[in-house]
């Protein structure tokens, strides 16, 4: 049975692979902070929580509710591959979780690819939706 710090490392192992840029880590609390800027991967947390990989970037604060905004982002999380959108108080993030004991690098690589894909797809939109 792996320790949290053998899931840690293995996630940095992987992160390192990967050639992601680790801007955070924190053994202690089980936390990385990534980026890859030119793939829309910026300040993308990852947080250890034994037994999920918790994933986290945080998009955009709405300023402007409305409900064609909420129906938007509820259509777009059907074709988003892995992960969601996902909203705390006014604040939109993209959210996944993982399991850990069996994690292997290509789910890491898959659910950071789909963070991606969606910040190309969809950049315009969020960005209206942020103003």
């Amino acid at each position: 049975m792996e320790t949290q710090q053998n899931h840690f490392q293995k996630i940095k192992d992987y992160l390192v692979d990967l050639n992601y840029v680790i801007k955070v880590e924190d053994e202690e609390n089980g936390l990385f902070v990534i980026e890859r800027e030119e793939e829309g991967i910026f300040n993308l947390v990852l947080d250890c929580e034994d037994p999920i990989l918790i994933m986290e970037q945080f998009l955009f604060e709405i300023k402007n509710e409305t409900p064609d905004l909420y129906k938007s982002l509820l259509t777009k999380n059907r074709d988003i591959v892995h992960g969601a959108f996902v909203l705390h108080e006014n604040k939109v993030s993209f959210r996944d979780t993982l399991q850990i004991e069996n994690l292997d690098r290509n789910e890491i690589e898959g659910s950071i690819n789909s963070l991606s894909l969606l910040m190309t797809e969809y950049n315009r939109e969020l960005i209206e939706f942020s103003k």
